[in-house]
Parts: C-alpha cells; sequence; structure tokens
C-alpha cells in the first residue's frame, strides 16, 4: 500500500480532478493573503506545460446553501494570474460539459464544492459526478485531508488517485520532522487550552526528545506545580491531564520545558504595562501574557542544541506588543540555526503562521504548512481520510 504522486504518472492528454484548497482570506471583494493560490499553482503549473487539463474543486469558507459572497468566481482572477493562463468557470451541473471541452493545457475551476448538501457526508453519488470529470483524481489539499468529504475521500474511491506536489510536499516535512526526525529533536507547542491539545502533547513526548511548552498551556502546567496564577488563563480541571503528559514523557525520555520567567500585565491590550516576573510569582491582580527573557535564552539553548525542530503555537499573546516578544525571539532562533544549516525546522497551525510572518522567519523556515487542523491531527498521530483514500495498490499508470 503507498501513495503514487502524480508527478509520477503520465499527464499528457489527460484531464485531471484536482481537489485544491483555495479557502483565501479576503475583505472587499479582494483576496488579501494569495498564498494558498500561489502554493497550488505553482505545483500544477509543470502539469499544465506538460499537457494536463485541470478541473479544479475547492471549497470556499462554511457557505449556508448558495451564498454568492462563497462563489469560487471571485477567485479565477486570482488563480488565473497564478498559473499564467486563462481559468474558465463552471457550476458543477454545467461542469462535465465544460470539462469535455477542456484541451491540454486549459484549466477549469468548478462552483464552491460546499454548495452541494452531499460534500460533507461524503455522499458517492456526487463523487460518482465528480469523478465523471476526468481521468485520474489528484489530491493536493493535505490541509483538508482531515475531512472525509466526497471531494477528498469518495471520490478517490471511484477512479485512479494519485497526490498532488504540495499534499507530497506536506506529507515529506511532516514525516520527516515526526516519524522519522533527526535527533535530537524538539518540539515547540504553544496555544491557549492543555484540553486543546491533550492528544497532540501525548503522541510528540512519544516521539521526540524535548517539548517545549508555551502560551496558556505553560499556565496549566505551571498551576499544577502550584504556581499562582492571578487573573491568568489557565485550566485547574486539566490537572489530572497534565500528570498524565509527565509520566508520559518520563517513560519515553521526553524533556519537557516550561518558562522560568513570564511577563504579566494588569490588563489584556497593545502596550499595557507589563514586568517580567518568576514563574511562581504572577501577581494576584496580574495575568501571565508571554515567556520572559530568562525562558526564551533557555528554550533557544534547547533549540541549538536541536536537529529537528516542529513548532505549533505561540508562546504567549503574539497578536499584541510588547506580548510578541517571546514568541519572535525564539522564532528569529529557530530560523537562524534553519539557514545556517544545523536544524531542519517544520511549522504548522493558522496561528503559529501568522506569528511567524508577524516575525519575518516564515521564509527561513525548511517548511511552513498551510494546514490548521490536518496539522494538528497529524501531530496527534491519526489517520487522516484524505489520504487514506490515497493508499490502494490499483493506481493509475
Amino acid at each position: 500500500m503507498s501513495i503514487t504522486s502524480i508527478t509520477e504518472l503520465p499527464v499528457s492528454g489527460r484531464r485531471l480532478v484536482v481537489r485544491a484548497d483555495l479557502n483565501v482570506p479576503m475583505e472587499g471583494g479582494r483576496v488579501t493573503d494569495a498564498t494558498r493560490i500561489t502554493r497550488f499553482a505553482t505545483g500544477m503549473r509543470p502539469l499544465l506545460d506538460g499537457g494536463a487539463a485541470l478541473v479544479v474543486l475547492s471549497h470556499f469558507g462554511r457557505p449556508k446553501g448558495g451564498d454568492m459572497a462563497f462563489s469560487l468566481r471571485h477567485l479565477r482572477d486570482d488563480l488565473s494570474r497564478a498559473l499564467g493562463r486563462p481559468v474558465r468557470f463552471a457550476s458543477l451541473d454545467e461542469a462535465e460539459a465544460e470539462a469535455d471541452d477542456l484541451r491540454p493545457g486549459q484549466v477549469l475551476l468548478v462552483e464552491n464544492i460546499r454548495f452541494e448538501p452531499g460534500e460533507e457526508r461524503n455522499d458517492m453519488a456526487l463523487a460518482a459526478r465528480l469523478a465523471r470529470l476526468g481521468d485520474i483524481y489528484v489530491n493536493d489539499a493535505f490541509s483538508c485531508a482531515h475531512r472525509a468529504h466526497a471531494s477528498t475521500a469518495g471520490i478517490a474511491r471511484l477512479m485512479p488517485a494519485a497526490a498532488g506536489p504540495l499534499m507530497c510536499e506536506e506529507i515529506a516535512a511532516l514525516t520527516r520532522a515526526l516519524e522519522v526526525p533527526k535527533r535530537p529533536s524538539v518540539a515547540i507547542v504553544g496555544g491557549a487550552k492543555v484540553s486543546s491539545k491533550i492528544a497532540v502533547l501525548k503522541h510528540l513526548v512519544t516521539r521526540l526528545d524535548h517539548v517545549i511548552v508555551g502560551g496558556g498551556m505553560a499556565n496549566t502546567f505551571l498551576y499544577a506545580e502550584g504556581a499562582p496564577m492571578g487573573r491568568s488563563l489557565h485550566e485547574a480541571d486539566q490537572l489530572g491531564t497534565v500528570d498524565e503528559i509527565r509520566a508520559l514523557a518520563a517513560r519515553h525520555g521526553c524533556t519537557l520545558h516550561l518558562p522560568a520567567d513570564v511577563v504579566v500585565a494588569r490588563e489584556f491590550r497593545a502596550g499595557a504595562e507589563s514586568m517580567v516576573v518568576p514563574a511562581d510569582a504572577c501577581p494576584a491582580d496580574a495575568m501571565i501574557l508571554d515567556a520572559g527573557p530568562q525562558a526564551v535564552d533557555s528554550f533557544a539553548r534547547v533549540l541549538e542544541g536541536a536537529r529537528t525542530i516542529l513548532w505549533n503555537g505561540p508562546l504567549g499573546a503574539f497578536e499584541m506588543a510588547p506580548f510578541d516578544r517571546g514568541t519572535v525571539a525564539l522564532a528569529k532562533v529557530a530560523a537562524d540555526l534553519t539557514r545556517a544549516g544545523l536544524t531542519v525546522s517544520v511549522a504548522g497551525g493558522g496561528d503559529t503562521v501568522a506569528a511567524l510572518n508577524a516575525a519575518g522567519v516564515a521564509g527561513h523556515f525548511t517548511y511552513v504548512s498551510t494546514a490548521g487542523g490536518a496539522f494538528l491531527e497529524w501531530l496527534e498521530g491519526r489517520a487522516l481520510p484524505g489520504i487514506a483514500a490515497l493508499m490502494r495498490d490499483d493506481q493509475a499508470a
């Protein structure tokens, strides 16, 4: 059982039904971040140059019914510019006739697949309609691979199926960072709540050598050690979970790292007056909003000894200064080590990508995943339906 890459198959004269993730942010009818479009187009251009025709499927937002504010028509011009060629557009009802008319090198963008009520329940009748649009199915949307939908799982059972270039990149990067990491290996796991990343933490401590815990999650770990929290975000009901994670880490030889000092403030707002205190000395009327400089220095030393760095989640409230300093400082350390060829660095998750962009270092990491939920489920060690559907013996030839 293996996954075939579309780059391994002859595509000249073939019509590829490609599941993309073109779910990009828009404001005032304009795309504000075209990263997903440009990365998708980078992988598709060689296929088009090689004589393939593309029928592109994607979702956009969470539409109720056929709300045209979520029409993929809004993205056609951006996709056309990224691909460097015209892009046709059709509703699903029109798509079969339009697809039959495609010539090598041409592209058809089909209307938002989530306009179809059968998409999210993996309706096989819908999957069959999609399968009639081409010769080979290509899943290039790792960020949707955790969804068992008609366009990500059902269709792959009905026709020859392969992984797209971006999908292959994502799988290779995450496998390198988690399944077969160069050691020592380190994960930085941040975010608001331990409860949202229990499975992630439990899986990582069995795989890697070090796990640095940041954000509100670190507060819960500190609280379990008896540190006062003041008005800080923490989960008093997760102390048993913290004990389980600690015991699991000890059993597998993984070292957990918590901040030795923290940045606290009495107001949660940009530019609020703040101070640095030991991690066990948060005032009763204050809240922990970032890792302190001593903590960042300690974390940096862990990274400096690492051959693999996996990052998911910020160290603090990075969205507002001055509580972005810890995340930015550590991100620059990881980027510098990567540029020097001393480590492989892989990052993913919406907040993480935003934090690395804010620090100006996303382009210096080995790989930055565009995925959110799929990235987290991979970190949990779960099988992703969109990938499992590609793992067959009867691939296209």
